[in-house]
């Protein structure tokens, strides 16, 4: 049987202003010291800080995260090959809709790969 993954467009992220780092540690099934790592390791992730020092993550740095992921973990990039792809990727900004399709592509690529073994 194979293992199904979510692609990192399909989680429901709640909608709230912000979350707690316990709170995004769920919603992208990771340990929250990887979150913290993260943190150190690429730009797009940066939580505020509340007055007693808490992380407050917004919507938009947990999909952050979410990409973070599916390129690390699913697409079997490197850290520093993730933060290239992410830099190379903010230079042009595709509009969503054309990532989306540029990431389907990808997939049915590696797919089609698998087949012909």
């Amino acid at each position: 049987m194979v293992k199904q993954h979510q692609h990192p467009y399909q989680i429901k992220i709640p909608d709230k202003l912000y979350f707690k780092i316990g709170e995004v540690s769920k919603i992208a099934g990771l340990p929250t010291h990887v979150l913290r790592f993260w943190e150190s390791e690429f730009k797009k992730i940066r939580p505020k800080r509340t007055d007693s020092g808490q992380r407050a993550y917004t919507k938009k740095d947990i999909e952050a995260i979410l990409e973070i992921k599916h390129l690390l973990h699913e697409r079997k990039y490197t850290i520093e090959g993730a933060r290239k792809y992410l830099t190379a990727r903010s230079e042009t900004e595709q509009p969503l809709g054309m990532q989306l399709l540029e990431d389907l592509k990808a997939e049915l690529k590696t797919i089609r790969d698998l087949l012909d073994r």
